[in-house]
């Protein structure tokens, strides 16, 4: 059998979930990797088949997307061609977890494919939505279309949705608490969140896009985004300051920690995680602003640890999925 898995490479989130599904998907056949996308700091262990530039969001350094960078780093002309020159009619098997390329080449082929995503569970009316209607639906819909959907949510809203992938090393962790806090808010500026976690007296792990060398203020630390150690620094944290994405949080509620979700501005993905996260009880701040501090000092004082249940499925998912829409 041969299979594609095309994943979307703006953010970490899904090369992280891809790192422990390939080898699974290798237990079944040739697995071709394809990833589009410019804003991830973490990588796939396994080559790469196809590497396109596709169509990716800028962070920017005041809570939300950079639309001017984001605009200057289009380039729809490519995306086209890259569209209509993917070989498709060799692969008995096309997996996406939201990778525009693949999934409108699939389209104009007319060759079925299966979202693997965490995006995919907002095809359920079902999946927690703020009440007023976004533009940002049509992401969801049009952005990496596919003919059959597998999710993944904080909660099993649907009968396709299931509980996060919680990557193998994650799950053999030893935690403890040494009484930091680990941050990831890839969308702020470092001297914003400084000037906002000094005001606090606890210590602080902020893992940063911007920084190259690590460096120390005062009670906080600030490091270069690197896998390993951000899973040491999570493992041994009091709790995790981050924004509305899906797997680090998820992560986090695994190994039982606190959790503050700050969702990005004018990120409707982001809005939505965040109140799917606050009705299981998870506390979330709309924007860094002059009330922050006390947001934070009351986290730290009075937050609470969330229970959650994500069991060990991904092999199960994985194996359903296989013979279910693999060409027979």
């Amino acid at each position: 059998m041969k299979i594609l898995f095309a994943i979307q490479g703006t953010g970490n989130g899904h090369i992280s979930r891809a790192r422990e599904i390939v080898p699974l998907l290798q237990q079944y056949g040739e697995v071709d990797l394809l990833v589009s996308g410019t804003e991830a700091e973490v990588s796939l262990s396994q080559p790469l088949k196809y590497r396109f530039h596709g169509f990716s969001f800028v962070f920017g350094t005041n809570g939300g997307v950079d639309n001017w960078a984001t605009y200057k780093i289009m380039n729809l002309r490519q995306l086209w061609r890259d569209m209509h020159s993917l070989p498709l009619n060799q692969y008995d098997l096309i997996i996406n977890d939201f990778e525009p390329v693949s999934a409108w080449a699939c389209r104009l082929q007319k060759v079925p494919s299966v979202s693997l995503s965490h995006q995919c569970s907002f095809v359920s009316p079902k999946t927690p939505r703020p009440a007023k209607w976004n533009y940002a639906e049509w992401l969801f819909k049009y952005y990496s279309p596919t003919t059959h959907h597998v999710g993944f949510h904080f909660e099993r809203y649907d009968d396709f949705i299931h509980t996060p992938v919680i990557r193998s090393g994650i799950r053999e962790m030893e935690t403890a608490n040494l009484g930091h806090y680990t941050v990831y808010l890839p969308a702020y500026d470092d001297k914003i969140l400084l000037k906002h976690l000094s005001q606090t007296a606890a210590k602080w792990q902020i893992f940063s896009k911007r920084q190259k060398t690590p460096y120390q203020s005062g009670n906080i630390e600030i490091f270069p985004v690197n896998n390993e150690a951000f899973n040491k620094s999570l493992a041994n944290c009091e709790g995790l300051l981050t924004g509305g994405g899906f797997e680090g949080p998820a992560e986090a509620l695994f190994l039982k920690k606190k959790v503050l979700v700050i969702p990005m501005k004018g990120q409707y993905e982001q809005q939505c995680n965040a109140l799917a996260a606050s009705k299981m009880g998870v506390p979330v701040v709309n924007e860094i602003n002059e009330k922050f501090a006390g947001h934070l000092n009351n986290w730290i004082q009075n937050g609470k640890i969330v229970d959650v249940n994500f069991p060990d499925e991904t092999a199960q998912i994985v194996d359903n999925l296989i013979k279910q829409y693999a060409r027979k």
